[in-house]
């Protein structure tokens, strides 16, 4: 498996505003997270009805962000969210959110390296 990025998230205190950037920077198809939560999904690249990318690229989102400091975080692919938390703190890193099943999508930690910088790991759901 490469390790790399395969999702990205946004922090935003006012979503529309950020939509709106985006699409018109980019021309990114931004659209609201069906449900509850606020979760704004990004379409850098086109995907078909499972969702699959139709070429090379990343997809993302966009979330809440619950603190002025807050940065954009990219999530890493790993084969083995267990493993890779371990790793990562012998390495000299630190779990900031503790592994959690995402449903539909596979295991997910938010770890930050030896400098303080945001990475997430991403264990992919088998298909």
């Amino acid at each position: 498996m490469d390790h790399t990025i395969i999702h990205f998230e946004i922090p935003a205190k006012d979503f529309e505003k950020l939509k709106q950037f985006y699409a018109g920077l980019f021309g990114w198809k931004i659209e609201k997270y069906p449900g509850p939560m606020e979760y704004w999904m990004i379409q850098t690249v086109p995907t078909d009805d499972q969702g699959m990318l139709q070429r090379p690229g990343v997809n993302g989102g966009m979330v809440k962000k619950e603190k002025p400091e807050q940065k954009p975080v990219n999530y890493i692919s790993v084969e083995s969210i267990d493993e890779s938390i371990e790793k990562a703190k012998k390495l000299g890193g630190k779990i900031v959110t503790p592994k959690q099943e995402v449903p539909n999508v596979g295991w997910i930690a938010t770890a930050v390296d030896p400098e303080g910088n945001h990475i997430a790991l991403l264990q992919p759901q088998r298909m």
